[in-house]
Parts: structure tokens; sequence; C-alpha cells
């Protein structure tokens, strides 16, 4: 049978996934007739008036799939009957999706052919509407004709962040009630039960299960601690609510709201009975949760740690199977790209010389903490357990979705004298998209760029009058696990000596057909244990004793104090220099790596609250909850501490060139993901960028370039095939099925090792057979090499530590299939450490043993020579099994990249690239 498409976080969010069968043409075409009432505000044409913009029309941005991501029902009727577009739904989409056949040629001048011109304002000949919402007079939101892109200016604060609500929810209402209910657990109620709603619920609530006065109790904090910022920042998010909610009644009222909310039965599309919540403040702080546990919540993973390093000592004994273990897991692996590659260190994180207060579970006693109870009905069948199970796992993984990349170029380097930057975030890709464009020119705010959706009060990634920054997931750690010993019950626990009763979270969900979901009847309810170190995540003993271990996140109950930083970074009066801009980042609690560039100089900031764990704790492992081990000045009421200060963040000021593709940061500083090895996808934009940077006189262009070469490589044959085929052709190939393979594979080397198309739109690859071929083989010789002298056990272990591969094709990882983003995790460095250093080659930070052939290299050549001949045998069926979108056998679909669909409109699959979603170009001429 096909395999079904993999479901990871945000892929789960598949509202309306039963339209196909719902819709029949006769049906569609009365229910269009009745339906098509304005679906949009009357809007005459004006010019706006740009602010200072100092980029000459040198920085250009997009994003897929369109600006417009809200559809009435006729719409999306339309486009399900007949795949009629709304306007601006997807004319991003082509221009993003040609850059990989069409970057050979690029030059600065045809660098808007496959972005928009993100300067600021509107041209007066190219002004699509001006729109006064709820008629007010201190602010305008005026579209232009190419992207529809809201370009919003106030005379008052107020109304300008009226404004940026308002053109939110035009642009995203239905994507940002989905999501206040992600964050709430509230999805199933809302939208369906579907399993793949049920999962996502989970995934998140469990690690983020707020009450309505945890939500409210975090606005309360982030104001009181930031004085007038703070105090702007809660006027700001008060208006912003405001225009969204006038926007929710005026699209009531006029009935162009999203057609989603008649097809999962909000509202009625005959008589327009039912509502449309309108939202509060602390709706923000659950958008914030869930986008905060996506992208910038780095850690966890110390319970699966855990377990490997115990299955390493069976394996080998203690001080072997540590030494063995240490040497996978790579935390300051000397051949790891680096971003801050200067030399400089920033030690955080480190193996302590004699680790303190560790609390390892007994062998086979740990358990995952049940998060569902009493499910009824589809609560409780089998898909629910799958999503359930899936859920859980990638809830507790370190694993995070990182993605996103970034080049930046000192002005030393480039023709013009001038720093250049290609940077941005790689979110996915949703239809419609979680991000949005937008402009916001007001008092005391400046700037384009991308936020958000239902977070777009400020410009999040973008740029401001005569700078832009990005940012990239860094994945340090910032989260714990403890062990904390129970006492009375198993929901008691010892908390400085005095047993303490855990708090329960619940949160009740029922769900029954709409139209748009018809999943059967069900209900469950979601259940939290919250101790002062966190919720419980899992059951063990220790020793004997019986312990739960939790989860301790130092963003936890602060989903809301980044919104000063972003604040900073929109104030044209804040930010003049990278100093300032490095300040203004460093309020940001999340987990990411800031790029700066501005006419003059470029700079990079390592964020995030990096607790200043206690002497002798191991970040990579639970500890004992007692006070020894405790995150210096520990407050379990406020969840406060001490943090590293921001001179031990890898920071940087104009160093000859930056770049990331979430890699490491710098010399010592470990991240808790695995795979910050010898080989990283990383490589693939240092490699081209150094070479740039050598020759000198770098381009828009040419670094575009750059990185659309990359986002075709397959880093496994560029940076690994190499040494493999060095291993086979160490003496004649004689079997033909081998040497057959070997010569495709070599023959696609020479070509570049890239997954592209023969020509624009073929939908064929251009060796296409070699491609088939690596994909099949790759699982097959890590096994081969590793395995034998692993073991099962530890092999397996260390696969929930780091997965085998993620090419673009693999159902499997934190990003599943269809989602472009490929070659984060993977075994890549320890297949290319061990091949090396058979070979004789010298090897820094080598593994603790040669696994391929147990070190001959004649016996691992037949080791790669056997795997190659059962992978060449493979057909492309085999390799390519089909899902609900692509055929057997057909590899271009299975690498190809789906707008997954949020909502009611669908979009056509593009071919893939491993870029960033949002991604911009700039090049300031010059500087206030």
């Amino acid at each position: 049978m096909p395999r079904r498409t993999s479901r990871t976080a945000l892929d789960r969010l598949r509202t309306p996934g039963r339209l196909t069968g719902f819709l029949k043409t006769a049906s569609i075409c009365v229910l269009i007739a009745g339906l098509l009432s304005p679906l949009a505000q009357t809007a005459s044409a004006a010019e706006a008036t740009a602010a200072n913009d100092y980029c000459g029309g040198q920085c250009s941005d997009i994003l897929p799939p369109g600006e417009n991501g809200n559809a009435t029902l006729a719409q999306v009727l339309l486009n399900q009957a007949f795949g009629t577009q709304p306007d601006h739904a997807e004319d991003q989409l082509g221009p993003y999706a040609n850059l990989a056949k069409g970057y050979s040629g690029l030059t600065n001048s045809t660098i808007n052919t496959f972005f928009n011109d993100a300067s600021f304002g509107v041209p007066s000949d190219q002004v699509a509407s001006t729109l006064s919402p709820a008629g007010r007079t201190d602010v305008k939101i005026v579209r232009d004709k190419k992207t529809g892109v809201p370009h919003i200016t106030g005379t008052t604060r107020y109304g300008t962040e009226f404004g940026a609500g308002y053109a939110a929810a035009q642009d995203r209402l239905w994507l940002m009630d989905v999501f206040r209910h992600v964050g709430r657990g509230q999805l199933t109620t809302f939208a369906g039960g579907a399993a793949s709603n049920q999962g996502l619920e989970q995934q998140f609530w469990r690690n983020a299960p707020y009450s309505e006065a945890d939500l409210q109790a975090q606005i309360d904090n982030a104001v009181a601690n930031n004085g007038a910022r703070g105090q702007q920042a809660l006027a700001d998010a008060n208006a912003y609510l405001a225009g969204i909610n006038s926007y929710i009644d005026a699209s009531d009222s006029g009935r162009y709201f999203p057609g989603e909310y008649v097809l999962t039965g909000h509202k009625d599309s005959v008589t327009n009975a039912g509502t449309i919540d309108h939202f509060k403040i602390t709706d923000l702080v659950a958008l914030a949760s869930v986008i905060g546990a996506l992208f910038g919540s780095g850690g966890g993973g110390e319970v699966n740690n855990a377990i490997s390093l115990m299955a390493a000592q069976e394996q080998y004994g203690v001080t072997k199977g540590t030494e063995v273990w240490e040497s996978f897991r790579e935390r300051n692996d000397p051949e790891a790209v680096l971003t801050v590659h200067n030399g400089e260190s920033f030690p955080y994180a480190a193996k302590p010389a004699n680790a303190q207060g560790e609390a390892l579970p007994d062998a086979g006693s740990v358990a995952t903490q049940p998060l569902v109870y009493d499910p009824t009905g589809t609560g409780a069948d089998q898909s629910a357990s799958a999503a359930s199970a899936t859920a859980t796992a990638n809830a507790l993984t370190s694993a995070k979705r990182g993605m996103s990349n970034a080049l930046v170029v000192s002005g030393k380097y480039t023709a013009s004298g001038h720093p250049v930057a290609v940077f941005g975030p790689q979110t996915g890709y949703f239809a419609p998209q979680l991000l949005m464009l937008q402009e916001i020119q007001g008092p005391g705010i400046s700037a384009r760029g991308a936020s958000f959706a239902g977070l777009s009060m400020y410009v999040e990634l973008g740029r401001g009058q005569d700078y832009s920054w990005s940012a990239t997931t860094s994945g340090q750690d910032i989260i714990d696990t403890y062990a904390v010993e129970l006492c009375q019950d198993d929901y008691h626990y010892l908390y400085h000596g005095t047993c303490t009763a855990m708090e329960e979270i619940e949160q009740k969900n029922s769900w029954a057909p709409t139209t748009a979901d018809g999943t059967a009847a069900g209900s469950y309810t979601m259940r939290v244990w919250r101790t002062k170190y966190g919720p419980v995540e899992y059951r063990a003993t220790v020793g004997g004793k019986k312990v739960a271990y939790t989860t301790l996140r130092s963003s936890y109950m602060h989903e809301a104090d980044s919104i000063i930083g972003f604040q900073m970074l929109n104030d044209p009066d804040y930010v003049k220099s990278p100093q300032t801009f490095q300040s203004a980042v460093q309020h940001i609690n999340y987990t990411f790596n800031w790029f700066y560039a501005d006419s003059t100089h470029t700079a990079y900031y390592n964020s995030g609250n990096n607790p200043v764990r206690a002497s002798g704790v191991d970040a990579e492992f639970p500890v004992w909850a007692q006070a020894a081990y405790e995150w210096k000045n520990w407050n379990p009421t406020t969840n406060t501490a001490d943090y590293t200060p921001a001179s031990a963040h890898p920071n940087s000021i104009d160093q000859d060139y930056y770049v990331s593709w979430n890699n490491k940061q710098a010399l010592d500083y470990a991240t808790a993901s695995w795979g910050d090895g010898s080989v990283h996808r990383g490589n693939l934009l240092e490699d081209r960028v150094k070479k740039l940077v050598a020759a000198g006189g770098v381009t828009r262009a040419s670094l575009v370039k750059a990185m659309a070469d990359a986002s075709l490589a397959d880093l496994r044959a560029e940076d690994v095939l190499p040494d493999l085929l060095k291993v086979v052709n160490s003496s004649t190939v004689t079997d033909s099925t081998a040497a057959a393979a070997v010569s495709k594979l070599q023959a696609w080397l020479t070509a570049g090792g890239k997954r592209t198309e023969t020509s624009a739109g073929s939908k064929k690859y251009a060796d296409a057979d070699a491609i088939r071929i690596l994909d099949a083989w790759w699982p097959l010789l890590a096994r081969g090499i590793f395995e034998p002298g692993l073991g099962t056990d530890l092999y397996t272990a260390f696969q929930a530590n780091l997965p085998v591969d993620e090419s673009p094709s693999a159902a499997h990882g934190p990003t599943g299939a269809h989602a472009g983003s490929s070659f984060q995790y993977g075994w890549w460095s320890y297949v290319d450490k061990d091949v090396r250093a058979v070979l004789g080659e010298s090897v820094r930070g080598p593994l603790a043993d040669k696994y391929c052939g147990g070190g001959s290299l004649s016996a691992c050549r037949d080791i790669l020579i056997s795997t190659l001949k059962t992978a060449a045998g493979k057909t492309a069926a085999q390799v390519y099994p089909g899902d609900d979108l692509c055929s057997a056998g057909d590899q271009w679909c299975a690498d190809s990249i789906v707008q997954r669909t949020l909502g009611g409109i669908k979009h056509s699959n593009i071919s893939w690239q491993n870029r960033p979603t949002f991604q911009q170009v700039v090049e300031f001429p010059s500087h206030r």
C-alpha cells in the first residue's frame, strides 16, 4: 500500500481535510451564486508616502505562496472545484519556484524577477487600494498591485497599530484563529477531531500547559519588568487587538469573513448565524508559545541521552562506552563549521570534569507520562493513538524544527564596498503561510518585512530605514530535565525536603463532524502534572527510587518577554548601529542567531536566556531536583534565574563573512541537538561563500547564486560520496551491477551532485538514476557500517538522538515529507569521519572506534559494495513508494514542496529547493 505522508508539527494543521468529497459541481454553482456578495471593501486609489528609505532600490524579499491568506466561502468553493485562486493568494509562488532553474544567469538587475521590490512605500501608479480602517483618520492601509502587501502608515502610534491588526486580520484571520486554539490546546474543539489535529494540540500543550491566569501573568510581568517600553508594548498590543476585532465585526456584518468558519460550523452561510470570537490579549501569548516552541526553544532530550549512554556502557563497559557516546555526541567537534570563525571561544554547556547530581534512570524503567485520559469515540481509535505517539516523540526530542539560513558578507569583500546579505527563516510551506509581509510606518516604527500571523504588531524579520536583520534557529540548551523524587503517591514529590503536591492542569476537548472535517464524534481530556521544576514528561526509577522526570525551560512562563526586543528592532531611533542592534536582540529570550547589515557594518548575536547551571551539572543528562543542582538564583515562582551575560553569547561585528544554516555557533558553544560535526548542511554555504570572499567583488546576484546553488545540493553527494567512492574504487570493481552504479554516481558528482530538473517544469531530475541509488544506499550503508560494531541496541538508541537520514523525499525526521528543508539531521558526519579514518586520512575529533569493516579497508569496501548492489536493485517505486500526493516511483514528486493547507485554498506543488521560506536580499548604499 502507498505510504501516507508523515505529519509532524504544523503539517498536522489540515482543516478542511474533507472538502474534496463535499464539493459537488451542482451544489457549488448554487452556493457560489448566493455567496458572491462583496468580497472586499471598496477602496480608492491613493499614493502611500514612503518614509526615509536608504536602500536605493537594492532591498528585495519574497514569501510564497502569496500575501492573501483569507478566502470567502465562494472563493474556497471555486478553488476546490476549479483551482481558481483569490487575488494575491499565490502570485509569489511562481517567482520563488523559478529561481531553481533561473539562478545561473542572475544579475543584480534581474533579482526582482524572482523577488519583490522591498522599497518603502508604493509608487502612485502601483497603488491598488487605499483603506482607512473603521473610518479612522490616523491610519491608512495601502496595497500594491503586484503582491497586495499592506503598507500601513499612521500619524498616531495607536492608529498605526490598529492598522497593523486590521491588515493582519484581512490577510490571515482564519490562520490566527487556528493558532490561538493550538496554543490553548483547543484545536480539535475548534477545527475538528482529525487525528492530525489531535496530535498537534497534544504536542504543543504538553510543553506549554498554560491556564488563562498563566497567560495573563506573563503579560503583567513583561509589562512590569520593562518600564516605559513595557507600557508601550501593552498599548501597542491593545491597539493591534482593536484592529483585529474591528475587522472581525466588519467582515461578519459584510459577510466576507473567511469561508472556513462556515465549513467548520462556526457560521451559517445562509442566515449568517454564529460568531467569530474577538481576540483578547492572552491569545497573543498563546500564539507566541506555539512559535517559540517550534523555532526558538533549544534543549531537551536529556532522557534520550541517558538511555543511549547507558546502551553504550552496556555494550562497551562504562569507560569505553562513555568515550563512544561522547564521540557520537560531537559536543565540540573541531571539524564543525562555525558562524563565528575567527577563533573566539564562547564556552557554554561544556562537559564538566566531574559531573555532579546526575540522575540516570534504571535500565528499562522509563515510561512516558500519559497526556490523554478518558478518550471516547475517535479520540480513542488507532489513528488517534498513532498521532498521539508521534506528537509525544516530537514534543520530547531535542531535534527541533531548526531550519533558516543566512549569508552575510562584509563590504570589504563586495564590489560596491557595502555589505551584502541574503537571509531568511526556513519556516516550512503552508497555505496560508505562517508569516505575512507588511510595511509599518508610524511614530517610533519604521520597517518592512515578515511577521508571524497574529503577532504582527511589529515586523519580526525585515528591514528598517537603513539596516536589515534576520534570524536562524540556534538551538543552544535552555531546557533541563530534573528527576523529582516521589513521596506519598505518584502525584507528590519532594521539594527541598517537603512532600509537595503536583499541580494538575486539564483541558477537556470534544468534537463532532463538520463539512471541513468529517471525523466522527469523540472527546478526551489532556492532563499535565506540573511541578516547580516544570511539567512531568516521564516516569522512571533511579537507584530503585520512583521519580518523575520534568522539563524546565528558561522561556517557560516568559512567552511574552521577547516583544521588547522586536519593538526595539522596529524603532529607527533605537537601532542606529551594529551595537544597538545587538542590544535590541539581547531582549529576545528565544534561541536564535541574529544577523544585521547596514551600509557599512555587519553583525551577529546569539539570543536566548541561557541559565547559569550549578557547578558540575552536565546539561546533557537529567539531574536530581535538589537545591544543589538548580540554576543559580532560580526562583520557582517566577521561573527566573541568573543568565549568562551578553558577552558570553557568541557575537561578532564586521567579521569577513557569516554563514548559518543551524550549524554550530562558535568554538566551545554546545547546542542541544546532535549532528554538529564534520559534515553539516552549513558546509554547503561555508564552502561557497568562502570562495566568493576569497575572490572578492561579491554582489547581491553572486550571493543569491551561492544560496540557490546550495539549495539544490545533495549534502551526502557533495561532502561524503567522494570518500565512499574512494573506498569502493580502492581496487577494481568487477561486479557489473556495482560498477554500473559507481559509474552513475561518479557522473552525477561530475555534474555537481544537484537534485535539479532536466529543464524548468520537466518534473524529471537530471541524473535521476544516481539520485535514486544514493537515496536507497544511504540508510543501507549507514546500517552496514555501524550496526555490527555498535550492536543493534546502541545503533537503535543513537537513532533516537539523531535520525540516520533526512533526504528531500524522506517522510520521517523532524520535517516530514514535502517540507523543503532537508539534510539538517543525519549521520553524514559519522560516515564521513569513519570512512576517512579507514582510508588512513587525518581526522580531527574522530569517532572512538573504526566501524566500517572493523577498520579494514577491504572489509569496509565489501560492505559498501554489497549495500550498493542492494540499493541499485531497488526500483524507483520501492525507493519512492508514493503517498496521498504522489504515485509510486515519481521521484520528482516525492521531493517536491507542498504548501500544506491550513485553510480552504490549495496550491500546486513546486520543485524541491532547500532555502528560506521568507528571504531578503539587501545592500544599503547609504546611512542616516
